[in-house]
């Protein structure tokens, strides 16, 4: 991923509210030269630098069938920025452009199949979307239907070696230009733009930032 020192974001505590926030991910991985990619809800997991995703897959999905390097790409909001919106927008002669926040975590993948691992696993999912929806659906060991229906899946454990967290959130610009951004993208009705502001606010609000 390219990335601009202005643009790179150290604070793993940042990860972390990354994934909280939207844990659908892409993954992405190499066969013979040639990408797969699935889209698909990762539980995540930080203990100091230690990184580590997991997921799984429907077992007839290719991508089943990898072991060893992988990326795992975490998308944060993501906002428009019109040229409009910047005070120095004459004598800069300023552009559009796009703000966001995305993280790529590059590891090592680990399958699994046993059933005991993919229920606990099926469970830990349902149990955190579920309370995100009001619902109380839990996944029963006890019963044989959802035992047999694990068969269809295979596991995942991504242990991340490498970190990078790209947030773009016109640091690059004068305190002016971030704080109108920021106003402006606060009045616009699409939520990641309003997320995309909260985030810049927040770095604005950071003892280091400067004019």
């Amino acid at each position: 991923m390219y990335l601009p020192r202005a643009f790179n974001e150290a604070d793993l505590a940042a990860l972390d509210r990354l994934a909280a926030a939207d844990d659908f991910a892409t993954l992405i991985t190499v066969r013979d030269g040639a990408p797969e990619v699935s889209h698909l809800p990762l539980l995540y997991s930080r203990d100091g630098e230690r990184v580590e995703l997991r997921g799984h897959w429907a077992r007839p999905n290719p991508q089943a069938r990898h072991a060893g390097p992988a990326l795992a790409i975490l998308h944060g909001p993501h906002a428009y920025v019109s040229p409009g919106w910047y005070l120095d927008k004459e004598p800069a002669a300023r552009v559009p452009t796009w703000n966001y926040a995305v993280a790529h975590l590059h590891g090592r993948l680990d399958t699994f199949d046993d059933e005991a691992s993919l229920a606990a696993l099926v469970d830990e999912l349902s149990v955190r979307h579920e309370a995100r929806v009001g619902g109380d659906w839990r996944f029963d060991s006890e019963r044989d239907d959802l035992r047999r229906q694990l068969r269809g899946i295979v596991g995942f454990r991504l242990q991340v070696e490498r970190i990078e967290l790209k947030f773009k959130l016109s640091q690059n610009h004068p305190l002016g230009n971030r704080e109108s951004v920021a106003a402006q993208l606060q009045a616009q009705p699409r939520e990641h733009s309003r997320a995309v502001a909260a985030l810049m606010r927040e770095r604005m609000a950071a003892p280091d930032a400067q004019d």
